[in-house]
């Protein structure tokens, strides 16, 4: 059973700071790829940012440089700093991890709970 343990989030004013942390319960070694995750209610989940094992990273147009994904593999963490924040970030956060399926090169992704991110004017 894979476990994903979030934490952070929360209410900040716009142009403020946030910090998410995701711990993982396997080893980065079966988890290609971890990142963050948002949704709004009525919309589909998107993608925010994620880091695979080796640090490459990828992040959402909207960022635009804003938020920095890490990842550290000997705690299987990863963090999301999120600056500037605007209203429109607003929505809840979820950590993702992209787990090997057996011995094969396929994965399945897992989800964390989630946490709410407010930003008021």
């Amino acid at each position: 059973q894979v476990q994903l343990v979030e934490s952070g989030g929360g209410w900040v004013q716009a142009g403020g700071s946030l910090r998410l942390s995701c711990a993982a319960s396997l080893p980065a070694s079966v988890v290609p790829k971890m990142g963050w995750y948002r949704q709004v209610p009525g919309n589909q989940r998107e993608l925010v940012a994620t880091v695979t094992s080796g640090g490459r990273t990828n992040y959402a147009d909207s960022i635009e440089d804003r938020f920095t994904v890490s990842r550290d593999n000997r705690k299987n963490t990863v963090d999301l700093q999120m600056t500037s924040l605007k209203i429109e970030d607003t929505a809840v956060y979820y950590c993702g991890a992209d787990v090997r399926d057996g011995g094969t090169l396929n994965t399945r992704r897992y989800w964390g709970q989630g946490t709410q991110v407010t930003v008021s004017s």
